[in-house]
């Protein structure tokens, strides 16, 4: 047995899991219609084949048709659902780990205006601000159906063979109930603490009758609020003690904070620039009183956190959420000694930021989610080995290598900068975001065992590529600042790659003008933000930064909120022009059809990047494809064939920022489709 404490095998109940290591709920929006389909398994299933011993399925997975999905969630009130969970979990098991299921009613935290348009139920009809559904105070017989729908769910649940379900209790149905910000009910489920503990109760009983004594059943459970008016610490080790009473629960899940808000959201689940693992002490606070199995998972990142979680005796289970979106693989990699093998997350949030507006991506692995066309170890060509230059030493350049490289093949990189990273680097300038190096920092490690070669300091021109006689060249050059929209005055503006390379200060007075609408904006206005300038942050959007996602865009509003900047909305950039010493903005207000001008020591100006690609042009006549990119192909997985020009001697691709302006996921995204199969 290996002496390493995340490895030690842990007995929950009848269950014997394999290691420390759970990941723990969470919706990646995978479903369709409802229902955990391939997609759903496929991405559970590898990380049971990379070594975990406990996946928990299902964030949010909801038991009534009022409480419709709020991002994707499994429709547990179903019955098909059955089949496709018992796919999921045969798959799982038979790579040898566990799978429990996380079921919930949503109450307040969803809305109206979905699905069968039911009424929002919660304790009482207070509104939630993140989704502002006005909620019906439940009744009586909603109680009673409420109940048995949880009963319901989790037997259904148990037909399909997982080893367990967890009743979700933060900012959901049943802590709605338990907090006395949202229940001001003055019957036998309202007042004291006693009664508002009486519906979680009663669906926990409900659900033990159901699915008898040995199944396993949890609770994910906040014990603590964190905020005026809620639960405190002291009520919440108390709700944990009755629930430990009870007999009923087979673990806790600790959940510290709020979730009504995406303030308290980003707190409950801390982004980059916070703190490592900041509840892990109340977690293990909640342990010693209850003397339960406890779980617990917030921004426990890294290995040598989440080991110091077991050996310390804080957590029995630590969840590495996150960070197995980036590699599913950690349990496997720490056994074979390989630690430093494992992709890091870098704590961006993206994943969880992406399942609001589609399906969980992780920022730097292209596989996560599509475990169906993309694999997450590319396996070595049974080809030629061919030459590939890569031309670019940011995510996508650097994506491309590596994947090059585990392939097995000879690769130069070629970058004009004298250190890897593009545009990670200079986001990296903003202190709060500095572990973003961690995209870079993984890759070049890989480059380094796959034997890729690198010559910094390089502007490579056609010639230089030539010279190296390539099978294949990737254009990986990005772009530059774009400020073509500009109708006069472009030379005025400043770049936020200005202000983060140190090439220039922020002036005394700044105007920040944001027309993109996603980090690189307003990584710029925190960092003028810091330097104690005068700020005005101005955007032709109804709201700020809408491609932020509700984890991440909370600690620049603060930052913003701590400068004292002023933000305006709904004017469009048109030009800059100088007056004195000072460049005046020129706006155009397009609801009110008028002109606006406002005046500053500089203005900052991020509307995205134009892509930098004479090289490419320059070398795609020589290509055997021209260039092209067979899209049929690529959206298949299969390998790109297009041979367009007898005399071309290389196959030629661009990625990333050097096609179009887009994001760190893109470029890497790019490179893992064209590489894997070269």
């Amino acid at each position: 047995m290996s002496a390493d404490p995340l490895l030690q095998p842990f007995r929950l109940k009848h269950l014997a899991l394999r290691n420390r290591l759970l990941s723990t709920a969470h919706e990646p929006a995978y479903t369709e219609d409802g229902m955990p389909k391939d997609r759903y398994r496929l991405y559970h299933s590898e990380k049971a084949r990379g070594g975990i011993a406990l996946t928990v399925i299902g964030g949010s997975a909801v038991v009534a048709p009022d409480s419709p999905q709020a991002f994707g969630n499994i429709l547990l009130y179903r019955d098909e659902v059955v089949r496709w969970l018992s796919e999921l979990a045969d798959d799982v098991h038979g790579h040898g780990a566990a799978v429990m299921i996380q079921i919930t009613h949503l109450g307040r935290r969803t809305t109206w205006a979905k699905a069968d348009w039911l009424p929002v139920l919660a304790p009482s009809g207070v509104r939630e601000p993140a989704h502002r559904a006005s909620p019906k105070a439940m009744e009586d017989w909603d109680i009673a159906r409420v109940v048995a729908d949880y009963a319901d769910a989790a037997e259904r649940a148990k037909a399909a063979g997982l080893d367990g379900i967890e009743v979700e209790a933060y900012g959901h149905l049943v802590d709605q109930f338990w907090s006395p910000l949202t229940n001001h009910r003055d019957d036998r489920y309202g007042g004291s603490l006693d009664n508002r503990l009486r519906f979680g109760l009663e669906v926990l009983a409900a659900i033990r009758e159901r699915v008898g004594p040995d199944f396993v059943v949890g609770v994910r459970a906040v014990a603590d609020e964190d905020q005026e008016g809620g639960l405190t610490r002291e009520e919440g080790l108390g709700i944990a003690g009755r629930l430990t009473a009870s007999g009923l629960i087979d673990f806790v899940n600790v959940i510290r904070g709020h979730i009504d808000t995406e303030e308290g959201l980003s707190h409950v689940i801390p982004n980059m620039g916070a703190r490592s693992a900041p509840h892990l002490d109340f977690a293990g606070e909640v342990r010693a009183a209850t003397r339960l199995p406890t779980f617990h998972a917030a921004r426990i990142q890294d290995v040598a956190t989440a080991r110091h979680a077991i050996r310390s005796g804080k957590l029995d289970m630590v969840g590495m959420t996150r960070a197995h979106l980036a590699d599913p693989h950690i349990a496997r990699k720490i056994a074979e000694g390989r630690e430093g093998a494992i992709r890091p997350c870098v704590g961006m949030g993206y994943c969880i930021d992406s399942i609001y507006s589609g399906q969980a991506v992780c920022i730097h692995n292209a596989a996560t989610g599509r475990e169906g066309s993309v694999p997450h170890v590319v396996p070595r060509s049974a080809g030629p080995r061919r030459r590939i230059v890569v031309v670019g030493a940011g995510p996508g350049g650097l994506e491309a290598a590596r994947v090059a490289g585990e392939r097995g093949h000879a690769v130069t990189v070629l970058e004009a900068a004298a250190q890897p990273g593009g545009q990670v680097r200079l986001a990296a300038a903003l202190k709060r975001r500095r572990e973003i190096l961690g995209i870079v920092d993984w890759r070049m490690s890989e480059c380094e065992r796959h034997g890729v070669a690198f010559r910094f300091d390089t502007y490579a021109e056609a010639a230089d590529v030539l010279a190296e006689e390539p099978d294949v060249v990737v254009v990986a050059t990005g772009g530059l600042p774009d400020t073509g929209f500009l109708g006069d005055g472009a030379a005025l503006a400043t770049s936020g790659w200005d202000l983060l390379s140190g090439a220039v200060r922020p002036a005394a007075s700044v105007i920040v003008y944001d027309g993109d609408g996603a980090h690189p904006g307003m990584t710029a206005a925190e960092f003028v933000a810091g330097s104690g300038a005068a700020l005005e942050v101005v955007t032709p959007e109804r709201t700020l930064a809408p491609d932020i996602g509700g984890t991440s865009y909370p600690a620049y509003f603060r930052a913003l909120s701590e400068a004292g900047a002023a933000v305006t909305l709904n004017l469009r950039l048109k030009g800059l022009e100088r007056r004195g010493n000072r460049v005046v903005a020129r706006f155009f207000d397009d609801y009110g059809r008028r002109w606006v001008e406002k005046e500053a020591d500089q203005v900052v100006v991020e509307h995205g990047t134009a892509p930098l690609d004479e090289l490419y042009f320059a070398l795609k006549p020589g290509s055997a494809n021209l260039g092209e990119v067979d899209h049929a192909a690529l959206l298949a997985g299969r390998p790109q064939s297009v041979a367009r020009n007898p005399e071309g001697r290389y196959r030629l691709f661009r990625v990333g920022d050097a096609v179009a302006g887009r994001n760190i996921h893109a470029a890497i995204y790019d490179a893992m489709r064209l590489m894997k199969d070269l």
